[in-house]
């Protein structure tokens, strides 16, 4: 669909470009820097364009057609921005396309101990936060101000309601095996699964949740994609620590990367020293 009523104003696109980073639909601008020939669109032209829609027009709609298959590329690879020359009617138009993605969500459940680090940690990481619970005095902005919501959620149903997609990631930290389970139930059973699902727990308790899961009928690939215990080997103790070794894997599963000690996988000293006994250069 494609809305060419009007000409995209620069007012209009960075409106649409703050939606879009306050929680919106992903859209991506694209503007004209440069353009020569017959009928070529005047420099500033833009367009904004989502993954089944755009606004605005460049003019003509041959350009206009280039300039969305162009914006939309751009948004599937993810963060950057780009270039293009495009050609239509004798017009020959320099595009930029610079993608504007909602920022990745924190849905935490449970506002204990371990959620108001992690709250601090995940806001600090670029997440959009979450948090749930069902007790009143727990569920407050004062408690979580990092957060961008905060609110009481009925336990027997925790995420109902709650909006979940591929860039979503769910961290149970609840009182209760029952709530961890009904949540668990929820989310596995909805078509897409978040990025990430990780439970606080014991190994008693994530395996009792998860026997009863799959006594459910859920299917093991689905129990499997469940991080239980959650987080990254550290030892952790203090909430602070798990709420850091939550954060890490995270990062890990953002980034990429091995979760091994950077000393261990560059070994700069080793490698030195293994240059020098083989007569190599010491650089």
């Amino acid at each position: 669909m494609t809305d060419r009523g009007t000409a995209l104003s620069a007012a209009e696109a960075v409106h649409l470009a703050r939606e879009a980073l306050e929680g919106g639909q992903a859209m991506a601008s694209v503007t004209v820097i440069d353009a020569r020939g017959e009928a070529a669109p005047p420099p500033g032209a833009r367009m904004a364009v989502w993954a089944e829609r755009s606004r605005g027009t460049l003019g003509d709609d041959a350009l206009d057609e280039a300039a969305v298959a162009f914006a939309r590329e751009v948004l599937a690879g993810g963060t950057r921005s780009a270039t293009r020359e495009v050609q239509a009617h004798g017009a020959i138009a320099t595009l930029y396309a610079e993608p504007h993605q909602p920022p990745p969500e924190l849905v935490i459940v449970g506002a204990g101990h371990i959620a108001r680090p992690l709250c601090g940690v995940g806001a600090l990481l670029g997440f959009r936060v979450t948090v749930l619970d069902d007790r009143p005095d727990f569920a407050t902005r004062e408690r979580f101000p990092e957060a961008a919501v905060v609110r009481r959620a009925d336990f027997s149903a925790p995420l109902a309601g709650v909006p979940m997609d591929a860039r979503t990631h769910l961290v149970l930290v609840t009182r209760g095996h029952r709530y961890d389970y009904e949540a668990l139930r929820d989310v596995l059973a909805r078509p897409t699964l978040p990025a990430y699902v990780g439970m606080v727990g014991s190994r008693r308790r994530t395996r009792a949740a998860l026997e009863q899961l799959a006594r459910e009928g859920i299917g093991p690939e689905r129990i499997a994609a469940v991080r239980a215990p959650v987080g990254l080997d550290v030892r952790a103790e203090t909430p602070e620590e798990i709420a850091v070794a939550i954060a890490a894997e995270l990062v890990l599963l953002r980034r990429g990367g091995t979760g091994r000690p950077l000393r261990e996988t560059e070994r700069v000293f080793e490698r030195w020293i293994e240059r020098r006994n083989s007569g190599g250069p010491e650089t």
